[in-house]
């Protein structure tokens, strides 16, 4: 073997890794693992009396740079993790980039190539107290009402702007559907950048969830490898209150410390915020159903109270001031925005969620432009 392989490992988002990456010449440590495979499956005629040395493997050229992304992985075929040194060894290469690797690749290499091994991680945004004043001055043109949630938020996210603190805030979001709790997370992560995490756990409902959470397979998909994966500093676990309490346990060492670990990832999220949004009544609810153990690792617990009818109405206004200013001008022309307004206001009595207020203002808005297509037609003559 030539000189000892250089090593080095990136945590992060996929995007940053190819910056680091960067267009010089490299080689993708899959391209390379199958063609070694290849020309190990070729028919070779072996004379006997030759040399020895004609009998080992044919040389190739030295890789100068292998490089894997963290999606590289579920393609190689189990015994190639197990021993993942001694390919890289046989494959030689001069230096190995690898991105987000599993836990069992990293100490091994680290051991292997001690001397030459090296870990670069990504710097995620964070909140600080510039973010703080943004959240402050743009919090009523996000979300209407909720004024008590802007300021146990501001409360809430004050210690991760501390440069000593490495864990992250955790918090959960709580009170009936549709009243702002997934969008106060969205304008938070607008604020620091990057494409949000969100898991919603209402989705997860069969014996999947239990490996997504805990490791299966290292090809399967993992909370810890999307956490590893992800771009935003802000992490929101949307329905936390759909999981079934034998999955609580998953969240313990997270939720204390930021380190998320399955059988195959660790990740440590670092000063980053957790946000957890439920449609628990209470607080009391709330520690009933995920008890002392998982309750208490929460930093704050912030209520959303459902909307009044004024605010109601000022949702209905809003949202139909943005569907207006997306429509074409011929759009525009046809329907009359006020009245589209009159129409939704009697709704202020029966619904207070915004999400299926914003549904009936594009069904509404759409309807309205369909008849004044389809009259037009009708008054075009026949040719």
């Amino acid at each position: 073997m030539s000189n000892k392989t250089k090593v080095i490992i990136y945590y992060g988002p996929l995007s940053w890794f190819d910056q680091c990456i960067g267009k010089k010449e490299k080689e993708g440590l899959l391209e390379a693992v199958f063609a070694r495979e290849e020309r190990l499956r070729q028919l070779r005629v072996v004379v006997p009396d030759q040399d020895d040395a004609d009998k080992s493997e044919p040389k190739q050229n030295r890789p100068k740079r292998l490089v894997a992304e963290s999606g590289d992985y579920a393609s190689l075929q189990e015994h190639a993790i197990t021993n993942f040194p001694g390919l890289i060894q046989a494959l030689d290469p001069k230096e190995l980039h690898l991105h987000n690797p599993p836990e069992h690749v990293h100490e091994h290499l680290k051991r292997i190539f001690a001397d030459t091994f090296k870990v670069v991680s990504y710097d995620y945004p964070s909140v600080t107290r510039g973010t703080l004043t943004q959240f402050r001055d743009d919090f009523a043109h996000h979300l209407i009402g909720q004024e008590n949630v802007k300021e146990s938020l501001l409360a809430a996210l004050y210690p991760l702007t501390r440069g000593t603190r490495s864990k992250p805030v955790v918090i959960m979001f709580y009170g009936p559907s549709g009243v702002g709790k997934t969008e106060t997370a969205q304008f938070i992560n607008g604020l620091l950048g990057g494409a949000l995490m969100r898991k919603q756990f209402s989705m997860f409902h069969n014996e999947k969830f239990a490996s997504y959470l805990f490791g299966g397979g290292h090809s399967e998909p993992s909370f810890a490898h999307d956490l590893l994966d992800r771009e935003s500093g802000v992490v929101l676990i949307d329905e936390f209150d759909k999981a079934a309490s034998v999955f609580h346990s998953a969240f313990y060492q997270f939720f204390d410390g930021g380190v998320f670990q399955d059988k195959n990832y660790r990740v440590d999220v670092g000063r980053s915020l957790v946000i957890c949004t439920s449609n628990y009544g209470s607080e009391r609810e709330i520690r009933d159903s995920l008890g002392d153990a998982l309750y208490s690792r929460f930093d704050a617990l912030i209520q959303f109270e459902p909307l009044t009818q004024k605010e109601v109405t000022a949702v209905i206004d809003r949202l139909v001031d943005s569907r207006f200013g997306a429509l074409e001008a011929d759009e525009r022309q046809v329907i009359d925005a006020k009245q589209v307004k009159e129409t939704l206001y009697p709704l202020t009595a029966h619904s207070a969620n915004v999400r299926k207020l914003g549904k009936v203002t594009d069904e509404l808005i759409s309807t309205l432009l369909v008849r004044a297509l389809l009259s037009q037609d009708a008054t075009q003559p026949t040719s």
